[in-house]
């Protein structure tokens, strides 16, 4: 449980909760952990959007399938990190996306109604827990956009270049690892795999980026 209380401890909900609270507040909130094997899910399409996840170890995916079975890949999600939350605040009813583990993890759960309601017991954190929820709802909302900045692109060399240089940007150095291997960056990027894979070969050959696996280095642009 120790290394679970460091992923809470680095979620943006509990900024400001005293890691003395933060078991009193779980409590308060009846939070409970699932364990997901590699390929099983959190969350599943069309399931109600009641709940807001936050990762405690492992990683998972936030996915969304098309009418023919094409899935598409709209974020990667690591310890500490929440998912579920802008569809549970939204009031949307029923998932538009599936919540998928790549490798075994384990999710806390939380149901969005113990969070914004009054707490019967008034406890004090939960005016702090509800603002960090406005934040994290709002710096969401600037990822989605730099996402979609990154998928209007009009070629997969264009999407690939605008993504990698984000993803240097939030690693603060040109050297950094993505969330993805090439299925799942295309997935993501909504391209076809062999085409971007071509894209990667071309890049390499041209001295723009270095890359091994899930690891790039930006050399000039």
């Amino acid at each position: 449980m120790p290394d679970e209380f460091d992923a809470l401890a680095e979620c943006p909900l509990f900024e400001g909760v005293s890691r003395q609270d933060l078991a009193a507040m779980l409590q308060c909130m009846q939070a409970r952990t699932v364990d997901v094997p590699k390929g099983g899910t959190v969350f599943r399409a069309e399931e109600p959007a009641e709940y807001v996840g936050i990762l405690l170890s492992g990683s998972v995916r936030v996915l969304r399938e098309d009418y023919d079975g094409n899935r598409a890949i709209q974020a990667a999600i690591g310890p500490g990190e929440l998912f579920g939350e802008t569809f549970a605040c939204a009031g949307v009813g029923r998932l538009p996306v599936s919540v998928e583990a790549d490798r075994p993890s384990r999710a806390l759960l939380i149901q969005l109604k113990r969070i914004i309601e009054t707490c019967p017991s008034a406890c004090g954190f939960h005016n702090r827990v509800v603002l960090n929820l406005l934040k994290v709802l709002a710096a969401k909302n600037l990822m989605l956009n730099g996402k979609l900045d990154i998928t209007s692109r009009r070629t997969t060399r264009e999407k690939l270049l605008a993504y990698l240089a984000s993803q240097a940007r939030a690693a603060g150095s040109n050297r950094f690892v993505i969330p993805f291997d090439r299925q799942g960056l295309a997935d993501y990027l909504g391209v076809d795999r062999s085409a971007l894979s071509v894209e990667i070969g071309k890049l390499r050959r041209e001295g723009v980026i270095e890359s091994e696996r899930s690891a790039f280095k930006l050399l000039k642009r």
